[in-house]
């Protein structure tokens, strides 16, 4: 198939650091190209993949200084994707709903996969408007404050199964806290959990500008207050593998309702157990007593923490290969194209088309 995937280009693809988003929209592309598919991915100038990149910006616009105001650059996004759309079966957005108006001609061989969170009101009115663009949830938590729209199905994130190995002996004897310093990641549950279990934390984490006070006025005191808890700062892939593999488990303490939490898989990817605050996804990501422990509140993290001895670190890793692979992955959202390319046909005039272009016959 020809398919296209459009990135958000705040950062590049793959990430150099942070980015949930363009990580995962690497990994998908990759595999469907190694699966065989003609795929061309819109994103920014730094880049890296063996697609066909169209560069939209030079460079990623996160980590760009000179970038003032990013509307206009995601405006020529927007107008490049829709000057070549008529090339592929397929259109993959990642960057929510900006493109929603602009590809109501073509809608029906478009997909949508909404990598945030659903919940907010400004959102409701905007997918009632849109209720007919094709989505996709990273889990069936995800959907459940939106309105009646046109699911095309639930695809969870998968990792390459060689990314990260398995660290089946964890050399530190430290708990993780890896992600973003906001007030829904719950920095200041990991902190008091690792303080009242006796065991230090480390946390790779970055800083976002609208996070700064938050950082400044409760985590940065909670850190120079505990001499068990070391902050690292943001880390790269290379980096990451140590980091979780190496610990005796990840904490996700989480305060808010999460689309997915890539972080989480990463985890088991490397061996290393979860433990998490049910909110969200979580249910659907972790198997409790196997990759890790589903808790409510710090009392019961704690008490999962002492029981970190009783999870089998290769079992924590088979249950990654077994869900959460980029193979998998990769077919869920294969087979959700097709069944859109095959839509769009039937809603072409196919004998003036098939005159034109003999190879769509095998798809009508």
């Amino acid at each position: 198939m020809k398919i296209a995937q459009i990135a958000p280009i705040a950062e590049s693809v793959p990430p150099r650091l942070y980015g949930g988003t363009e990580r995962i929209v690497s990994y998908l592309t990759e595999e469907l190209v190694r699966q065989g598919h003609d795929v061309t991915l819109f994103a920014s100038g730094d880049s890296t993949t063996a697609a066909e990149l169209v560069p939209i910006t030079e460079t990623a616009l996160r980590l760009n200084p000179l970038i003032v105001d990013a509307i206009p650059h995601h405006m020529i996004l927007l107008d490049e994707v829709a000057r070549r759309a008529h090339e592929f079966d397929v259109l993959h957005f990642h960057i929510d709903l900006l493109h929603a108006p602009l590809t109501r001609s073509f809608a029906n061989k478009t997909l949508t996969t909404l990598h945030g969170r659903l919940d907010l009101p400004d959102l409701q009115p905007f997918y009632r408007r849109f209720s007919d663009m094709p989505l996709v949830s990273i889990s069936d938590h995800q959907r459940q404050p939106m309105p009646p729209v046109n699911w095309a199905g639930t695809v969870y994130h998968g990792l390459p199964r060689d990314l990260l190995p398995a660290t089946l002996e964890a050399k530190g004897d430290y708990l993780a806290f890896l992600g973003r310093i906001s007030p829904e990641k719950r920095p200041d549950r990991a902190i008091e959990i690792a303080a009242r279990s006796g065991m230090p934390l480390r946390i790779a984490a970055k800083v976002d500008k609208a996070d700064q006070t938050y950082w400044d006025e409760m985590i940065a005191p909670m850190i120079a207050a505990n001499p068990n808890v070391e902050f690292i700062g943001e880390i790269d892939e290379h980096q990451k593998a140590e980091f979780l593999g190496n610990a005796r488990a990840l904490l996700f303490p989480i305060d808010w309702p999460e689309p997915f939490g890539l972080v989480m898989i990463e985890a088991m990817a490397c061996g290393t157990p979860v433990i998490a605050f049910r909110c969200g996804s979580v249910p659907e990501v972790i198997d409790e007593g196997v990759s890790g422990y589903i808790v409510t509140d710090v009392d019961e993290a704690v008490q999962a923490v002492q029981r970190l001895d009783a999870l089998d670190r290769a079992a924590v890793r088979t249950a990654f290969e077994a869900r959460f692979s980029v193979e998998r992955m990769a077919q869920d959202y294969v087979k959700i194209y097709k069944s859109l390319h095959r839509g769009y046909l039937d809603g072409l005039d196919v004998d003036r088309l098939v005159e034109a272009d003999p190879t769509l016959e095998s798809e009508a």
